[in-house]
């Protein structure tokens, strides 16, 4: 299944302005441009790849809110989209939500298998106590 030409640009050009807003520091804009680009996927919008990525950046941002809540609830959408399971990301955040969630044998499971698919380099650009978490819990 593919999108048709003229959704696919409108997705884009939504994502590239709620990227452009996140960067500014606008974080609330941003994400409601996430929102608008997600709507505009057909019914079960899951089974889209772009679901996927517009779920990330969605979940980017309540992350960087600290609404672990509703960051959870968008990664854990995204695993459930195409190449949601497996990709290093997506498992990196679960990990930390489910870590903030206070559910450290899930967020054990979910940073080994981001370890695991990117190596130590993934959890460079976040706090470091997921990683001195996951040291705990496996030999890196």
């Amino acid at each position: 299944m593919q999108l048709s030409d003229s959704t696919h640009a409108e997705i884009t050009l939504l994502c590239k302005q709620g990227d452009d807003l996140v960067s500014a520091g606008n974080l609330e804009e941003g994400k409601n441009k996430y929102v608008a680009a997600l709507r505009l996927l057909p019914e079960n919008h899951r089974e889209w790849e772009a679901a996927t990525w517009i779920y990330v950046a969605i979940g980017d941002v309540h992350f960087q809110m600290k609404n672990y809540d509703k960051a959870f609830k968008c990664f854990f959408n995204a695993v459930q989209c195409p190449e949601g399971l497996g990709n290093p990301y997506i498992h990196l955040r679960l990990g930390q939500l489910y870590y903030e969630q206070d559910n450290h044998e899930k967020a054990a499971d979910e940073l080994t298998r981001a370890y695991m698919g990117a190596g130590i380099a993934i959890f460079m650009e976040d706090d470091p106590k997921y990683l001195e978490f996951l040291e705990t819990k496996i030999v890196i």
